[in-house]
């Protein structure tokens, strides 16, 4: 599966623990990156300053469901699960 172009729900459901330009704490669950654009694109996707566990995630059915606003949903979900 390939990522929705301007869904961003990987970019906003998660904690990220690792610096991000912007965000040198990273980032708590539900709080939009830095690097995410008004159309929910990445301002730094492929570049050497992209988190890895940003790098790392691969889009999948399970994760990302159909539609974007699913995505947020299941994101969510499995963050606060894993807290």
């Amino acid at each position: 599966m390939d990522c929705r172009l301007g869904c961003g729900a990987c970019c906003i459901a998660p904690s990220i623990t690792s610096p991000i330009p912007g965000m040198p704490n990273g980032k708590p669950a539900g709080v939009r990156c830095a690097q995410l654009n008004n159309d929910n694109l990445c301002k730094i996707f492929g570049q050497p300053e992209r988190p890895d566990v940003c790098a790392e995630f691969t889009a999948n059915i399970d994760v990302c469901g159909t539609t974007n606003e699913q995505a947020l949903w299941l994101i969510t979900d499995l963050e606060s699960s894993t807290c």
